[in-house]
């Protein structure tokens, strides 16, 4: 591939393929992405729908979205797109054992996106073409990229989804492995350095808790002894009444405003916006009450969003031994991480427990969805939601917490009630006034919400049938038998969790 070349004012060498336009690359070479394409308008939307094989819904950039100017996407158009000259370099380019180059270039992105941690950019005008290709990929390519990308195991469920009885399909598998391997993704592109703050932008940090005063109060004294203050620390605290320390948060101690709200309705994600709805900063830092900083934690995400030009961060959560670690622990696993953790890249995840967003995206959202207080997966909608807003989420490897994790306390303790049947349960906020009886859902309904809310019937089928199949293979082989015995029961349990994930579709998005 014959590859053009530009240079920026700042001399970077940028090389593309087709026609950009060259003031547009200039101004977005200053930004998070790596690549750049149209290719959303040129025939590649949510192209090649057979990688919902391997990543069924647990893959954040599986789906494109609609009615954007720029995000994240991968599908990357090979005649209509451009590269950093390093990112190129350093990957090797496109994989020229793929026939076709449309499979060449949907692969370089996937792997950049994924593994690479290079970041693939749609910007809507940047390449203007009147050509929509027609997307052919064959199974020969197909079987190449799960071969490259993958586990064995992944290519022969591909298989079985397809047609248990196509010979040439097998047959192209076997060919396959015995011609390539899968790669080793030991090359990372490295981060930027990271630049000076520029201004005197003012961050808000949120921490809701429940139940755990004693770790608030040690978090506040990391985050006195912060490089970059917080402008504002606000605790939303679901202490009980009768177990609480009032004056345990007194301001007086604190070089930053401290405001405190005493919870009066129930879940982490009411917490958070009512928090939200105190902030005043151009960042909000979100944070769990049981962690640990270093004092450089707001300081590096703040230099991380201006030096990529990105509008939220995930940071680094390290687990703790044990809940008394301290910061030298910290110290510690941080500098024993292995190298290729140190990247930054798109995020494949989110976590409410360390994470910093502009301010005008969060309002943007309206908060946080509550429908998902009393179970689990309110991390990852909030992180997707931004993701569809075109906002690009980063890991910021530079922003690290330790997680103690004691075993009591915090707002998990309501969605404990969700195992207990019988008069002892306490209803949770998804049961929408109709209690589960002799068969509790599973997975949890919020989870099962979450999959319907931002997946298609097609992913969602293929979610169906890897959570059955993992419950039968995962565990011990002498187990086997009885867990499939149990299949008709499990089965009515899944049934159980749609029917409560529905009833929260049916309510929409809801913030208060």
């Amino acid at each position: 591939m014959n590859l053009k070349e530009y240079i920026t004012k700042s001399g970077e060498i940028l090389l593309y393929n087709g026609n950009p336009d060259l003031e547009m690359l200039e101004i977005f070479s200053e930004g998070a992405g790596d690549v750049w394409h149209s290719s959303f308008d040129q025939g590649y939307k949510n192209a090649f729908s057979d990688l919902v094989f391997q990543a069924a819904v647990f893959y954040w950039y599986l789906n494109d979205y609609d009615n954007l100017d720029e995000c994240v996407s991968w599908r990357i158009n090979p005649n209509q797109f451009a590269v950093r000259k390093s990112v190129w370099e350093i990957i090797g380019g496109f994989d020229n054992d793929f026939e076709n180059p449309q499979m060449q270039a949907l692969d370089f992105g996937f792997a950049c996106n994924r593994f690479y941690a290079a970041i693939p950019l749609y910007v809507k005008g940047l390449f203007v073409s009147n050509v929509i290709d027609k997307i052919i990929i064959s199974s020969k390519d197909r079987h190449l990229f799960f071969r490259k990308n993958f586990r064995i195991d992944h290519a022969i469920y591909l298989n079985f989804r397809l047609g248990f009885w196509k010979i040439s399909e097998w047959k192209l598998l076997f060919e396959t492995k015995k011609k390539f391997k899968i790669r080793n993704f030991d090359t990372i592109i490295p981060p930027r350095k990271l630049n000076e703050i520029q201004g005197n932008p003012t961050v808000s940090y949120v921490i809701p808790t429940m139940l755990r005063q004693q770790f608030t109060v040690q978090l506040l004294s990391d985050l006195t002894n912060q490089i970059y203050l917080p402008k504002e620390v606000i605790i939303v605290d679901a202490t009980p009444e009768t177990e609480r320390n009032v004056p345990l948060y007194n301001p007086k101690n604190y070089p930053f405003e401290v405001k405190v709200v005493w919870q009066r309705s129930k879940g982490s994600c009411r917490a958070r916006n009512e928090g939200i709805d105190l902030c005043t900063g151009d960042y909000i830092v979100f944070a769990d009450d049981d962690i640990r900083i270093l004092p450089n934690f707001i300081e590096n995400h703040i230099k991380l969003l201006q030096t990529y030009k990105a509008g939220a961060c995930n940071g680094l959560d390290i687990r703790a031994y044990n809940d008394t670690d301290d910061l030298k622990v910290l110290e510690n696993k941080y500098q024993n991480l292995n190298i290729n953790e140190i990247h930054v890249g798109c995020a494949q995840m989110f976590s409410n427990a360390n994470s910093c967003v502009e301010r005008k995206y969060v309002n943007e959202l309206i908060g946080n969805d509550v429908n998902f207080d009393g179970g689990y997966g309110e991390d990852s909608d909030f992180g997707m939601s931004l993701s569809k807003i075109g906002v690009t989420v980063l890991k910021n490897p530079f922003s690290a917490n330790l997680h103690l994790k004691p075993e009591s306390g915090g707002y998990r303790w309501w969605g404990t009630q969700a195992g207990i049947l019988g008069k002892k349960r306490k209803a949770q906020p998804w049961e929408l006034g109709v209690p589960v009886k002799n068969i509790p859902p599973v997975p949890s309904p919020t989870v099962m919400y979450g999959i319907l809310k931002h997946y298609n019937h097609f992913q969602f089928k293929e979610y169906k049938y890897k959570h059955f199949i993992f419950y039968i293979v995962n565990g011990s082989k002498k187990g086997i038998l009885f867990r499939m015995l149990r299949i008709p029961y499990k089965y009515l349990q899944f049934k159980k969790s749609i029917f409560y994930a529905k009833k929260l579709i049916e309510l929409g998005k809801r913030t208060k």
